[in-house]
């Protein structure tokens, strides 16, 4: 799962290995958070894992940013991954220094433009099981970092979130959402198309329109219903690209 971004990332370094920036939002074990992080980058390839730890509450500073190949934004609670990056230009960075960006659960999230920051109620229906809201009740989107061109949620088959995207794509009139299950990864390149790799699928979702799909024939799909108009779902697994934005 670890191998596409530090390639990447190495690329950057030309010769070493990369310096990688873990960021943690510390809810009091941010050391302990990073080091399962720095045993799992160094198992995968040679490399320098840098904490960067953001307490709770607090905003993050981009100026550790300048000496980074890599930047992995770790998981926790969302929102406050969220509320960490508001307003401090992180995105922008990441996009012009053309360093590799890589988001795991809560991470993945906020690499949206908007992103789908957690909630377990649309309109006072459940629709996702409470244990995955984020200590949110209704679902919420909030300003992400604009790196992906699709909004994310996380933990799809394993959190039951699927259902909520489906429910936040009409809601919030997101024109395109993709939710990833656990062990899966989306590889996006310089031209928005992700692939997708690892054991899990990933769901996109969009409002549903007459004829919509790409017409590839890659991935099953279904479509349903809400009040405020349907969504069309296709699921993709390993070695597939997504239908486009």
């Amino acid at each position: 799962m670890h191998g596409p971004f530090l390639r990447a990332a190495s690329a950057v370094r030309g010769v070493g290995g990369p310096r990688v920036g873990c960021v943690v939002v510390d809810e009091g074990d941010g050391g302990e958070q990073f080091a399962r992080w720095d045993a799992v980058l160094r198992s995968v390839g040679d490399c320098q894992p840098l904490p960067l730890l953001v307490p709770l509450g607090e905003r993050f500073d981009v100026g550790p940013l300048r000496d980074l190949d890599g930047l992995l934004v770790c998981g926790g609670l969302t929102p406050a991954y969220q509320e960490s990056f508001a307003g401090v230009g992180i995105g922008a960075w990441v996009r012009e220094s053309g360093i590799p960006y890589a988001g795991f659960s809560a991470g993945a999230a906020v690499a949206a433009r908007r992103a789908v920051v957690g909630g377990w109620l649309d309109g006072g229906t459940p629709v996702c099981p409470e244990d995955s809201a984020e200590d949110l009740g209704e679902i919420e989107v909030r300003d992400g970092l604009g790196l992906v061109p699709f909004a994310v949620d996380v933990h799809a088959a394993q959190w039951g979130t699927l259902a909520r995207l489906t429910a936040a794509v009409p809601r919030f009139g997101l024109a395109y959402a993709v939710a990833v299950d656990e062990n899966t990864l989306l590889e996006v390149g310089p031209d928005g198309r992700a692939r997708v790799a690892g054991l899990g699928r990933a769901h996109s979702v969009r409002p549903l329109t007459n004829g919509n799909g790409d017409g590839n024939g890659n991935g099953n799909e279904s479509e349903g219903g809400s009040g405020r108009g349907g969504v069309l779902v296709r699921s993709f697994s390993a070695g597939e690209f997504l239908d486009g934005p």
